[in-house]
């Protein structure tokens, strides 16, 4: 089962009054319950298995029995880092754009040079146009969010080669 699966499981157990669901495939098991309108997800994976990264997508509630911690997994979308690489990561949850709009060019694009201090993308999080600024000086290597994809907290935006 991938993410994308568990998400729309998620939405569905939301939008429907099931309190708990219990999925059990191979060497996977997930079981989703809710109780006043928020989502538990307790998800249970052997050590041998490899899994994707799972984020709740509703607030979570206190578990009741203790949730087995899965192996950590690195963001998909992040390639393998040398360790001279810096990562630009997003302050908040929102809109992640490249550009100031759709016709304008993105603040930066692979190869060019930044300092700290200058924008290098906006992210909009409740209708208001966050700029976010380089904190390092470098060349970006690789920018790793597609235009106006939702970002997460903390999430690695771009790749900087100070």
């Amino acid at each position: 089962m991938d993410f994308k699966q568990i998400q729309e499981l998620v939405k569905m157990i939301n939008k429907s009054n099931i309190s708990e669901l219990s999925i059990e495939q191979d060497k996977f098991k997930i079981t989703i319950k809710q109780k006043d309108n928020e989502v538990q997800q307790v998800i249970t994976v052997p050590a041998t298995v490899a899994t994707a990264a799972v984020q709740p997508v509703a607030p979570v509630a206190p578990a009741a029995a203790p949730i087995a911690p899965a192996a950590p997994a690195a963001a998909p979308a992040a390639p393998a880092k040398a360790d001279n690489l810096v990562t630009i990561k997003s302050p908040m949850i929102g809109t992640f754009y490249r550009s100031a709009g759709p016709d304008k060019a993105p603040f930066v694009n692979v190869g060019d040079e930044v300092s700290s201090g200058k924008v290098v993308c906006i992210i909009e999080a409740m209708k208001l146009f966050n700029e976010i600024e380089s904190e390092v000086s470098g060349k970006i290597v690789k920018v790793l969010v597609d235009d106006a994809s939702p970002v997460e907290y903390d999430q690695p935006l771009f790749l900087v080669e100070p």
